[in-house]
């Protein structure tokens, strides 16, 4: 037994690890921690008892928040039916069908019944529900199952359960990006482990997590970022170990240009020195107002403004202290970023990354024509947009200039099916788009201009008389 959960371990769920609970079509991303609540759909939740549980476990919710595995029934005699309808034409739903009222239910609820009776005291008093056919009966069911089951499923954070808990909850975070789209976006860049990959979004971190969960920590990640710094808020939702973050590099956007003309000024400069030398003057001239104004008086009088003063000069020796702690870590965090910044640069000077991501927000053709530069020849790029005016834009730029080969506009589309006997049938609701995806390879263009050749005259050809 012991062996068994050796084997399992890594599939167990442990305090501190990074879980996805679900409900439905309803995620919510959380973090395991000790005496720590969650409040999912409206109600409250301690995850202390899912400790230990493997993953994809279902858990009943108990009195209190608390979380209880869900047993296994072999049999649902409480939801059997046995008389059912051969026809629903002639149930009319007109809303006087069911006999109990909402008040009714959260008194059954209040009374600590269990959603297996709950659910049957309603088939019970709907004066329908016998005359439906078996097919209704059985989707009736399954619908007050989805309403009143207490029921929470704790689920591993991986790359298409996060993009279906963001298109779910967010999809304006994520630009509405597609877990299928993310699919083929990984698979279109030629994502695997080793590689060196070129990563520019915005949606939340999702891609730059989704491509980190396919390097599987080897290799290189270098993520462009445009304002004061990246966004990795979906990256933390996927629970990474540390090296994982040890391949992971950053360089701002704004900067791109620069590196490619050689440019770079990689020197730490603090934007709060001209602000700092102000605060001294300003010190300087309160220290002197004080001494001009002093007057004579009681020694009294004098001994209550001595006390002050010293009072005033603790203060003013605390503030100093705390000025110049802050000032101290804003030049370390200086430091940081700009030795992070010659890192990086260091490694894109080389220009043989071997793939290029874009997912983003912002018109993507000056991005991508800058970033592209920085792939060796024969790697490939994707670009995803909601729209396909930018990606055609795009497509023109790249086949004017040159320098790539199997340009590629596809339209993803995505639609469920119901599968259930002899009810098996595409879902009535579906999404609209998953997004656009322009993708090609990079070749070696040889900028040298060949001498213009007249093509030779043909030779007529004689006809033996």
């Amino acid at each position: 037994m012991a062996r068994n959960e050796d084997d399992d371990y890594e599939y167990r769920i442990k305090e501190g690890d990074h879980i996805v609970l679900k409900r439905g079509d309803v995620y919510k991303a959380a973090q395991i921690q000790r005496k720590k609540k969650v409040i999912f759909e409206k109600q409250w939740i301690l995850l202390d008892n899912v400790v230990g549980h493997l993953y994809s476990t279902t858990f009943e919710v108990a009195s209190g928040g608390t979380l209880q595995p869900k047993k296994d029934k072999e049999s649902e005699s409480s939801t059997d039916v046995k008389v059912a309808g051969t026809d629903n034409r002639n149930i009319i739903d007109d809303g006087k069908s069911q006999k109990l009222t909402r008040d009714d239910i959260e008194t059954m609820k209040e009374q600590g019944l269990k959603n297996e009776e709950i659910i049957q005291q309603l088939i019970d008093n709907s004066s329908t529900f016998n005359n439906k056919t078996e097919y209704a009966q059985d989707k009736y069911i399954k619908k007050k199952k989805k309403k009143y089951e207490n029921t929470v499923t704790v689920l591993k954070p991986t790359c298409r359960v996060i993009a279906m808990m963001y298109h779910g909850r967010e999809p304006g975070k994520i630009c509405h990006l597609r877990y299928d789209t993310l699919a083929q976006m990984l698979t279109l860049g030629n994502i695997h482990a080793g590689s060196k990959v070129l990563v520019f979004e915005t949606c939340a971190g999702l891609v730059l997590g989704a491509i980190m969960e396919r390097m599987g920590g080897y290799g290189s990640v270098i993520q462009m970022y445009p304002g004061g710094g990246p966004v990795r808020a979906g990256v933390e939702c996927f629970g990474f170990p540390a090296h994982f973050h040890d391949m992971l590099h950053e360089f701002p956007i704004c900067h791109v240009n620069a590196l490619l003309a050689g440019t770079l000024d990689t020197s730490a400069k603090d934007p709060t020195a001209e602000e700092k030398q102000h605060l001294n003057a300003a010190a300087e001239q309160e220290q002197i107002q004080p001494g001009a104004e002093q007057q004579e008086g009681s020694p009294a009088k004098e001994r209550m403004e001595t006390n002050a003063g010293d009072g005033q000069d603790r203060e003013k020796i605390e503030k100093e202290k705390r000025q110049e702690a802050k000032a101290q870590e804003r030049k370390v965090k200086l430091e940081e970023k700009r030795r992070k910044l010659v890192a990086t640069a260091a490694l894109l000077e080389g220009r043989n990354a071997d793939g290029l991501v874009i997912a983003s927000q912002f018109h993507p053709c000056s991005v991508l024509l800058g970033l592209i530069k920085f792939l060796s020849p024969s790697r490939p790029f994707v670009v995803f947009s909601q729209f396909k005016e930018t990606l055609i834009e795009c497509y023109t730029k790249l086949k004017e200039q040159g320098g790539t080969v199997n340009l590629m506009l596809t339209d993803t589309w995505l639609r469920h099916y119901q599968v259930l006997p002899d009810r098996t049938h595409p879902l009535l609701l579906m999404s609209g788009g998953g997004g656009y995806l322009l993708s090609g390879t990079t070749v070696a263009t040889d900028h040298s201009e060949p001498a213009a050749e007249e093509p030779a005259p043909k030779r007529q050809k004689v006809e033996d008389s």
